[in-house]
């Protein structure tokens, strides 16, 4: 199959044996750069830790200046990048998923690859997600650019990294998926479906390959609750609901307050709180759970509990609201699960004989991660994989409704990134018609029966037009100096009177690329509403088909695909 032929085919919305091709070699690729990312982070923090993410057993001075150094090297990063302010993760992508089909400017990239292994290594209470997402995309994408494929594929293509770089990050083949689906695209369709499954495969056997087959929060011992805990679930759920409310607006907020300072004095400025909080609770550090593990494990005080959810909520809001560099899944998980550790403290006052600690803190993780995303479905099964606990479906399911419901109907919360979005007045949303052509590339709908004239006269026109074959568009070319070409046909609207020539109609004729979709197409003949655009590949001089306005408002009346 040629290059013509094969970007033919990923132009149409429907599964392909070529789709699922390119999402497989997208994923590839975003999982080799996001076990790069991971290593790097890693082979950092081991230089001065004795466990990975364990800032416990280092002493008071290193906790202090680790995020300071940090930051150092990050506003050294972008005074070389001559970057003077970042929008980069989960947000970010969404973004240009909506609104570029999933290109990622490279400088973007750059910043966000260095910048996270610094925040991450530095300890700031930041998730690897959010640079794994920004960086999947990004390098999925730039293999569709490369290709010159249909903006519609690399739409696709990116969404594969992004599942591949979620999979490949936290070993999460299923929840990957799903969170595509439901955070990143927020649709289900078929032919975008399966090679995001596929992606996500490749992210999650690569993976294996580098770090072994286990996932991120085994050491949760096989949860107990039972039907009896229902009610107490419940409860828990509507404080995670207010908690979450909590979260976000306080995120906000504190964007709000930092974007009116510099880069840099922002950075200092979180590297200083960082430093101070985890001077004073060192398990407030970092993104993962190992410190807290270990505290679940030994029924923590009261006070111990409360310090740490406070320091690490404290902490979370921030540092990201300050600007560095990270995701926000990892530390939600971890103040949902030291919320239920706290939950649990009070539980085990009904049930003395046995620890709920493990239980709860799972709860937790679920319940916070839907209500700060509203997305309940991708937080059930992220849960689910990270524990390798199928029997948490039910309970998990009694949390997350009950603090999705708070959260979004009660208390008006919604998606801690679609907030992100509308602060930094970044589009995601189309309108109704851009959603339905988006999906289409031009090389699907355009018609190659053609032929072009240069600047032909009146009689060759009148001529051919005559004896043209059924279907044939005529283009011509007024000035052989000039990319400029004109649709020429008869006017149906004018009837001539006896004896004369039928009257002859030209329309001038928008160049697109072949890249594009009928999104596009349209909106370059959306004011005339009548005529042709014109299709080239890399040169405007070289037409490779013709798309006619009838045909875009065809594929329009026929609805949704």
């Amino acid at each position: 199959m040629s290059l013509v032929s094969f970007r033919t085919k990923l132009a149409k919305p429907e599964p392909s044996w070529q789709l699922c091709l390119i999402g497989i070699i997208g994923g590839t690729l975003a999982s080799l750069c996001i076990i790069l990312f991971r290593l790097s982070v890693e082979s950092l923090q081991l230089l001065y830790l004795e466990n990975i993410d364990d800032y416990t057993t280092v002493s008071e001075f290193y906790r202090f200046i680790t995020p300071v150094i940090a930051v150092l090297f990050i506003l050294a990063l972008a005074w070389i990048s001559k970057f003077k302010y970042s929008r980069m993760g989960i947000p970010f992508v969404i973004h240009r998923l909506k609104a570029n089909y999933g290109f990622i400017p490279f400088k973007n990239t750059l910043t966000q690859f260095f910048g996270g292994i610094f925040a991450l290594a530095g300890g700031f209470s930041v998730g690897r997600e959010g640079p794994a997402v920004h960086i999947g995309a990004a390098s999925s994408s730039f293999l569709g650019s490369k290709l010159a494929l249909p903006h519609n594929s690399i739409r696709t293509l990116c969404a594969c990294g992004v599942a591949a770089g979620i999979s490949a990050s936290f070993n999460t083949p299923l929840a990957a998926v799903i969170f595509v689906m439901e955070v990143i695209l927020r649709e289900y369709k078929l032919h975008i479906f399966i090679p995001v499954i596929l992606a996500s495969i490749i992210g999650s056997m690569m993976t294996h390959a580098a770090f072994g087959p286990y996932h991120e929060f085994e050491f949760f011992a096989y949860i107990v609750i039972d039907f009896w805990h229902y009610p107490l679930l419940i409860i828990f759920g509507v404080g995670l609901g207010f908690l979450a409310k909590l979260f976000n607006t306080s995120l906000i907020a504190t964007l709000r307050v930092s974007s009116k300072y510099h880069m840099a004095k922002r950075l200092v400025l979180a590297a200083l709180i960082m430093g101070t909080i985890g001077l004073l609770v060192p398990q407030s550090m970092g993104a993962s759970l190992s410190a807290i593990g270990s505290m679940l494990d030994q029924n923590s005080h009261l006070l111990i509990i409360i310090s740490i959810l406070v320091a690490k909520f404290i902490a979370t809001v921030a540092v990201l609201g300050l600007g560095v560099p990270g995701g926000i899944i990892g530390p939600t998980l971890a103040i949902g699960a030291i919320a239920g550790a706290l939950m649990a403290f009070f539980v085990s006052f009904l049930y003395p004989e046995v620890s709920f600690a493990g239980d709860y803190a799972l709860m937790g993780m679920a319940g916070m991660l839907a209500a700060t995303l509203n997305a309940p479905l991708a937080a059930l099964l992220t849960v689910i994989e990270l524990s390798n606990q199928l029997q948490l479906a039910l309970p998990a399911m009694v949390v997350i409704t009950s603090a999705y419901l708070t959260s979004a109907q009660f208390l008006k919360n919604r998606s801690i990134f679609l907030q992100q979005l509308e602060f930094q007045k970044l589009p995601y949303l189309a309108s109704p018609v851009e959603r339905v052509l988006q999906k289409h590339g031009v090389l699907s709908q355009m018609d190659t029966n053609f032929k072009v004239l240069n600047a032909p006269d009146s009689n060759q026109i009148k001529w051919l037009l005559a004896g043209q074959n059924h279907g044939e568009k005529l283009i011509i070319k007024p000035d052989n100096n000039e990319s400029i070409y004109k649709l020429v046909q008869i006017d149906m609207n004018i009837h001539p009177l006896d004896g004369e020539d039928q009257a002859i109609k030209s329309t001038f004729m928008p160049a697109i690329d072949s890249q594009a979709t009928l999104s596009e197409a349209y909106f370059a003949l959306y004011k005339q509403r009548e005529g042709a655009v014109y299709i080239y590949h890399r040169s405007k001089d070289k037409i490779i088909g013709v798309l006619a306005f009838e045909k875009i408002r065809k594929i329009l009346t026929q609805g949704n695909v």
